[in-house]
């Protein structure tokens, strides 16, 4: 292994790192992760660090889980890669039924694919070709959401909603139609989440009354948008947009990339309204972190749309080298099996009620606009002014200033702009799970002074 000075030397050289200012970075001294242990990740220096937000949203039973890495090696003496292309592979043929056994009714079909963006590209694509099988030659628009994030693939981001990530790439993008998301600390309709009765809704009902004969779909996150700032949706909200969806006759595909595999407290995000999605959009969690996999799980209806004659062309034509690939599938099998043998989502629920109460404490800080939560997902807002709910100058840097001086306490942690994140591994335990709110809240008040 290669010494620290040495990896920090060709970390500046040859790295470019994502979602960086790398001018910023280049000027930092680089955390270098060597290792990691149970929800700790430790660096080259032998430096241990809670990982906050689970290595960006995927860890659920912490690092060197036995079962997990057992499950690989087993994999690895059989079958290291296969492709999908026109023949089959065990483990991912296992995995596809266990998926469709968790997963809300009706979905039937797994297609996989290797991350969220492609997961999402996937039902974008299935959706306007099942609408093109049926001759309904006018459906190529989508319905999305202000505030939404689904990945970084040029469809994905045709139908995101976050104009600093995706203004720049515009005239690259298909046209699709915004509805207002239901930011409530900050409504874009400019009313109040006591007496506005979901008027987001209603906005949302418009556009679908308008754009109805030309839509293909409608694109959601279910209860929470993640990159957007961790924005909590009011109850019934996603369950109205599904009904919307039905009555005019518009597929939905539910993004639960992020919220999928009991990071809201359920297996997935829309089971808690009983939502049942025509797409689903699977990844992170679903190895448990451990290796790159997703998979759009659809219905029987979408699927025979595209069954015909060899001549005719119905094929859907896409398809990825490490599709289905078997050590992934492998490892995601025995996540699954670890969610039934641990009691995974029980056991969670003590822990979601515990960091409920302990994050009530965060409004005592001035600087505190809205602390927002979803079982396992967090985001506390960050304001110059909570009286006004002014915004930070971007220079002051907060939200980045925040994780740095996390980080000096033993804590990794990530900004959405001046939103900090906290979204830990399901597996956490309570004492440590304390720790990580104190440093964030320790942190935010050494930064933004009381």
């Amino acid at each position: 292994m290669f010494d620290s000075k040495t990896l920090k030397e060709w970390d500046r050289r040859y790295i470019w790192h994502p979602f960086t200012q790398m001018k910023d970075y280049m000027k930092m001294e680089p955390l270098v992760i060597e290792r990691g242990d149970g929800c700790y990740l430790i660096d080259t220096e032998g430096k241990r660090y809670i990982d906050g937000v689970s290595s960006l949203w995927v860890l659920v039973h912490g690092h060197k889980k036995k079962e997990l890495i057992e499950a690989l090696i087993r994999q690895s003496k059989r079958l290291c890669h296969s492709t999908l292309l026109g023949i089959a592979n065990a483990p991912s043929i296992v995995l596809a039924k266990k998926l469709i056994e968790i997963s809300p009714k009706g979905l039937v079909k797994v297609f996989y694919s290797d991350n969220g963006s492609t997961s999402v590209e996937i039902a974008l694509k299935m959706a306007y070709q099942y609408w093109q099988h049926k001759g309904e030659k006018k459906r190529k628009r989508f319905i999305s959401f202000t505030n939404g994030y689904h990945g970084d693939t040029i469809g994905s981001v045709s139908v995101g909603g976050i104009d600093l990530f995706h203004k720049v790439y515009r005239p690259l993008l298909f046209k699709s139609y915004k509805a207002p998301s239901p930011y409530c600390y900050r409504c874009p309709l400019k009313l109040k989440k006591e007496t506005c009765h979901m008027a987001c809704v209603g906005e949302f009902e418009r556009i679908v009354e308008k754009h109805k004969d030309e839509v293909c779909a409608v694109v959601i996150e279910p209860l929470v948008q993640g990159a957007g700032g961790m924005i909590t949706q009011p109850e019934g909200y996603l369950s109205s947009i599904w009904k919307s969806t039905k009555k005019h006759g518009i597929l939905l595909i539910v993004d639960e990339v992020a919220t999928g595999f009991g990071r809201t407290g359920s297996m997935f995000a829309c089971e808690k309204e009983h939502v049942q999605p025509d797409f689903m959009c699977i990844a992170k969690g679903i190895t448990g972190g451990y290796l790159p996999l997703a998979a759009t799980l659809t219905t029987d209806e979408v699927f025979n749309g595209f069954l015909g004659r060899f001549d005719e062309f119905k094929t859907f034509f896409h398809g990825h080298t490490y599709t289905g690939n078997p050590l992934a599938c492998a490892v995601a099998i025995e996540n699954i099996e670890l969610f039934r043998k641990e009691d995974t989502i029980k056991r969670l629920k003590k822990k979601i009620s515990l960091l409920h109460k302990e994050l009530q404490r965060f409004y005592d800080l001035p600087h505190v606009g809205e602390v927002r939560q979803e079982g396992f997902v967090v985001g506390i807002e960050l304001v110059k002014n909570r009286r006004t709910k002014s915004i930070y100058p971007p220079e002051e840097k907060i939200g980045h200033r925040v994780i740095l001086e996390a980080c000096k306490r033993g804590v990794i942690i990530r900004p959405l702009g001046d939103v900090i994140v906290l979204m830990p591994p399901l597996a956490i335990e309570e004492t440590t799970l304390k720790e990580l709110i104190n440093v964030t809240y320790e942190s935010i008040e050494i930064v933004t002074g009381r």
